[in-house]
């Protein structure tokens, strides 16, 4: 492809993109694809020859989108947002021309300092400590998830223990443990696995009244493992659980996780970045006292495209400790002089693109005033739409709702409420996603899309209550 002509396919996927932004609110949210319909209008083999690019464009309009369920749409409101924004896709395309392998400081030092200073920027932004950056002795790095960012912090936290004899002669049978809450993220078992620490390494702390931890069972079981040899190696407390939004008592759990001698990460990965508004920063109370580390995903609520992490650490010797391994051909001269960051230490890859380009955009565009701006909008939405649940006697609210998400049901059978999401569901206008609440089957409504606006929030529970009518009037 020439440049000519990558100008003019460009302009073609740019315009693409922008239509596509434009009319996204009149597909219907949920794909309604079958299993294998995708696949089965693509040729059987790779074109022999090359094909026009525009043909490329048509099939995304007759094949893909179809097949999408549409993230970006004003009426999705499951899991959790996955938010994108015109600065977020530009840094993204920048990232893609530029196409710098960032392994190393010596192979584009641009790379690394701009993440560098942007992730110092960031942890301004969320009132994060001095030593969670590159002032001091922390620093933070760009991971893909905050899945990755829990895996590189046990690893950190297994080197610590061990004083690095982990790394070299591997995990000793039944000695280490590590801790979390009933209702934190499957990353942490699957973080659990991966070291080779094994699911019967977990212990899920119980939840008090408000979905949290529980600071005082934390502290029965870990005094349990150390009365029988183990020790404690990482305890992960929650900022934002994926089922309710629960935000975990850091301020309580850091003491006792100094008391037993355990790493403390802070996984924030939905709510830490409304911390960018001073009224909502103590969900990090407790974060600038105990936190070995910490991490948040701009790629959920602050308007940045997946995939974006950042994973912060108060002592990155730990992790470059625990993920170093320097074959010659690494070798160079700013690496050995110490004056530099190498990130290939600071993740599990060796390789790693530009991903700050995308961050340094989005914080460029919108700047702290319209961050600021996009959170607290999310979060009166979401406190509007509780309202109306609180004040409807059909319904009922299961757990608090400190941000953006809302946990509701209808009263009655979990079999009414599976119904009730199922219609909303295939209505195409919104979609909802589900959870366990103390057993009973819950929807969840998590608002902070790019696109939503109140007009959305308040059709989605006028289509709520016009669906509960219709079912209750069946079921009686």
């Amino acid at each position: 492809m020439t440049s000519e002509e990558f100008r003019n396919h460009g302009r073609a996927v740019v315009d693409w993109i922008a239509d596509y932004w434009d009319r996204v609110e009149s597909l219907p949210v949920l794909s309604r694809a079958t299993p294998g319909e995708v696949r089965a209008q693509l040729p059987p083999h790779a074109p022999e020859t090359g094909e026009p690019f525009a043909a490329l464009l048509d099939d995304l309009d007759a094949i893909v989108v179809p097949g999408l369920t549409h993230w970006q749409h004003p009426g999705f409101f499951a899991y959790y947002p996955a938010n994108t924004s015109g600065p977020a896709v530009l840094g993204e395309l920048l990232a893609a021309g530029l196409g710098v392998q960032g392994m190393l400081w010596q192979t584009s030092p641009a790379c690394t300092e701009v993440e560098q200073h942007v992730l110092d920027w960031l942890a301004e932004l969320l009132g994060l400590p001095g030593k969670f950056t590159f002032a001091g002795n922390g620093g933070g790095v760009i991971q893909d998830t905050a899945s990755s960012a829990i895996l590189v912090a046990l690893l950190a936290a297994l080197h610590r223990v061990s004083a690095g004899q982990v790394g070299r002669a591997g995990i000793e049978h039944d000695r280490y443990v590590v801790y979390a809450s009933a209702d934190a993220n499957s990353a942490f078992e699957k973080a659990a696995r991966i070291t080779g620490l094994g699911t019967s390494a977990v212990r899920l702390i119980q939840t008090d009244g408000a979905m949290a931890m529980d600071p005082v069972a934390l502290r029965e079981a870990m005094a349990n493992d150390v009365a029988a040899g183990r020790t404690p190696v990482m305890v992960m407390a929650t900022v934002g659980t994926t089922s309710t939004s629960a935000v975990d008592p850091v301020d309580r759990i850091g003491p006792i996780c100094r008391e037993f001698g355990a790493w403390l990460h802070v996984d924030a990965a939905y709510a830490g970045v409304a911390a960018v508004c001073p009224e909502l920063r103590w969900i990090h109370a407790g974060v600038a006292d105990y936190a070995d580390s910490y991490s948040t995903n701009p790629h959920k609520w602050l308007l940045t495209a997946f995939d974006c992490d950042a994973c912060y650490v108060t002592d990155r010797q730990h992790l470059i400790g625990a993920l170093s391994v320097l074959p010659e051909y690494l070798r160079n001269d700013a690496s050995a002089s110490g004056t530099v960051v190498d990130y290939r230490d600071w993740q599990v890859p060796l390789g790693r693109r530009f991903r700050a380009l995308k961050l340094w955009a989005v914080i460029r565009w919108y700047g702290a005033e319209g961050l600021r701006a996009h959170i607290r909008h999310s979060v009166a939405l979401a406190a509007e739409f509780a309202g109306k649940v609180a004040a409807d006697d059909r319904f009922e609210l299961m757990a608090p709702r400190p941000l953006s998400l809302v946990c509701l049901r209808l009263r009655g059978t979990d079999e009414i409420n599976r119904k009730l999401l199922e219609k909303l569901n295939n209505s195409g206008q919104i979609y909802l996603s589900h959870t366990k609440v103390r057993g009973a089957y819950t929807l969840r409504m998590a608002i902070g899309g790019t696109a939503t606006r109140v007009e959305h929030v308040r059709a989605a529970w006028e289509l709520i209550d016009r669906t509960a009518t219709d079912l209750l009037a069946r079921t009686e």
